[in-house]
């Protein structure tokens, strides 16, 4: 059988001596960002789904999937980063770095006396601009989100929804990110962006420490089913945040016990994996046309800050072709009896289906070997978006697009 899956291990990792991990992500990170979390109206845990038949079938302990498309009702995780990010950068604006503000209090018309009218500004693909919009909404405040020209309409729609004035920017992703960073500074907009550059690296770091209230939770529902962790980890990514910030506080947490990390790109915009392939410690950009439908990880530049947690420990990259995420969403939609149903949009299903790829391809048998997947494995996968794109969704879901090549 033949592959499209590439992969590459990670000759760098520092085992007991993560130096950005513990920094960027101490222990009781996650009980603080989780503290705020739940101070949000409609906060709930999002469900920790078992996939134990699909396990069965090949052989694994388990397969365990944090289902991020019900959070807030927002469809994607990307909010606990950017609520976090603005909750953090209010701090800091009034002084009160070591205090806690509760949610109330930051919708406060004393609170808003202090601060004044702020707009805040990001770059997006879609879900961190929604996520971003929907907070400074909550709070009082204005938003600008830039998107790149290929992204959809209803991702468009679903920021403006929530009261934020949108521009499309000509090009990619990483266009956008420049231009936001360059009239934000002339308008005098704050920025709350998920991705680092030289001399911007605090709110890029909330935002990370953000996304840790999953971990938080997820180690709750697994300890109420009689587990001590995941004992494997696959992740996907764009620029690294999400990926930095889930293996970076497990390793942190658990040090040497931490699971084995495994971060899937897509093969069209596999920013991280050609640097760990460069491997001279530095982030490098991706020269493709980032023409992936993994519109959420379609990033050319990995976050310098999110790489260097990357770097020390990740144990694995993968590049993966279109077709593979297609099918994970497919898979998710249509499970194995008595298992859950879960609606996944394109960045949200890659990991799933790579896991399955490399458990049933011989051609991978030798990752399948080096990874240790068996029997006693306990496999984590994070479904970061559900539905976001419907057009899109029903293309792949209902009539077969980007189908497995034979």
């Amino acid at each position: 059988m033949k592959t499209s899956i590439k992969w590459i291990s990670n000759s760098n990792c520092n085992y007991g001596n993560h130096v950005k991990c513990n920094e960027l992500f101490p222990k009781e990170i996650s009980s603080k960002t989780r503290a705020f979390h739940n101070e949000i109206p409609g906060y709930r845990i999002s469900p920790l789904k078992n996939l134990s038949n699909l396990a069965k079938m090949f052989n694994l302990g388990g397969i365990w999937v944090k289902d991020e498309s019900s959070r807030l009702n927002l469809n994607s995780f990307k909010v606990l980063g950017g609520s976090y990010a603005i909750y953090r950068f209010l701090k800091n604006k009034v002084s009160a770095t070591n205090e806690k503000l509760s949610y109330k209090q930051l919708i406060s018309s004393e609170f808003h006396k202090k601060t004044g009218q702020i707009t805040f500004a990001t770059a997006t693909d879609g879900n961190h601009g929604r996520g971003v919009a929907w907070a400074a909404k909550k709070l009082g405040h204005r938003s600008v989100i830039y998107v790149h020209e290929e992204t959809s309409q209803p991702r468009i729609d679903a920021i403006h929804s929530y009261g934020a004035r949108v521009k499309i920017i000509k090009g990619t992703y990483d266009d956008a990110v420049e231009q936001i960073n360059i009239d934000a500074k002339k308008n005098g907009w704050e920025i709350i962006s998920d991705t680092s550059w030289p001399g911007y690296t605090e709110i890029p770091t909330w935002i990370m420490q953000g996304y840790t209230t999953m971990i938080s939770e997820i180690q709750e529902q697994l300890a109420a089913q009689g587990l001590i962790r995941p004992t494997h980890i696959f992740v996907q990514a764009g620029v690294g945040a999400l990926a930095a910030s889930v293996i970076g506080h497990y390793q942190s947490l658990l040090g040497e016990n931490a699971p084995i990390s495994v971060v899937v790109e897509p093969d069209r915009a596999a920013c991280l994996f050609d640097s760990m392939s460069i491997n001279d410690d530095q982030p490098h950009n991706f020269s493709g046309k980032l023409d992936t439908i993994m519109a959420g990880l379609a990033c050319g530049d990995p976050s310098p800050i999110a790489w260097k947690v990357l770097c020390e420990s990740a144990d694995y990259f993968i590049s993966a072709p279109d077709y593979i995420a297609a099918k994970g969403m497919r898979v998710y939609a249509v499970p194995l009896k008595d298992d859950p149903f879960i609606v996944s949009g394109e960045s949200g299903a890659v990991t799933l289906s790579t896991l399955m790829e490399i458990m049933e391809n011989s051609v991978l048998s030798e990752l399948k070997e080096k990874l240790k997947l068996n029997e006693n494995s306990q496999v984590l996968l994070i479904n970061t978006e559900g539905n976001t794109d419907p057009i899109n969704f029903r293309k792949i879901v209902w009539e077969g697009f980007d189908p497995i090549p034979f």
